[in-house]
């Protein structure tokens, strides 16, 4: 169901997300993410001097090559349009993440690798949502934790397990699924 009719309004600013998650031939994964800024009015810029509407204000990407365990094995990050000249400087510094793997906590160790001063804001906020895709698309492809193990020993908690309200411990999900680690009564 969309949203109620909104009152008349004008727009002033405008972000594409898009994300994508591709298998290779090569049995590794790409996730890319693209993020483009754009402002429904013209404004004046000391280093891009007058920037009209409709133009990006950003206009980013970043790749992460995983594995099946969703490690970082390849990162490429590029910057085509930033607010200042110096903008494209800091892609080199997501190399950081090269060995690095997408588990929970994800993004709360993406901030500690690349937060403030050593990175961009909006490059690092693409990559919570990138870790989301990177787990949608690999699927039942990946290895998981969750799963036995050749020699069929004890499973894991899952670690979608108390992540939302659909995934909770004590709900009618976690029975069906994980009846080993079911909750309620």
């Amino acid at each position: 169901m969309p949203l109620s009719e909104p009152v008349p309004r004008e727009r002033r600013h405008n972000r594409n997300l898009e994300m994508t998650g591709y298998r290779r031939e090569d049995g590794l994964w790409d996730i890319e993410g693209h993020l483009r800024d754009i402002k429904g009015y013209d404004y004046d810029s000391a280093w891009r001097g007058k920037v009209t509407a409709g133009t990006a204000v950003h206009d980013m990407w970043i790749r992460l090559t995983v594995d099946e365990t969703l490690t970082i094995q390849a990162v490429e990050a590029t910057l085509d349009a930033g607010p200042h000249r110096i903008c494209p400087n800091i892609t080199p510094n997501f190399q950081v993440l090269k060995g690095e793997r997408i588990a929970p906590g994800w993004f709360n160790n993406v901030k500690r690798l690349l937060g403030g001063v050593k990175g961009c804001v909006h490059m690092v906020e693409m990559l919570g949502p990138m870790g989301t895709v990177a787990y949608q698309t690999l699927g039942p492809s990946r290895v998981s934790d969750a799963q036995d193990d050749a020699e069929g020993r004890v499973r894991k908690k899952p670690a979608r397990l108390d992540s939302c309200h659909v995934m909770a411990s004590d709900g009618e999900v976690a029975k069906e699924r994980w009846p080993e680690f079911y909750t309620g009564s």
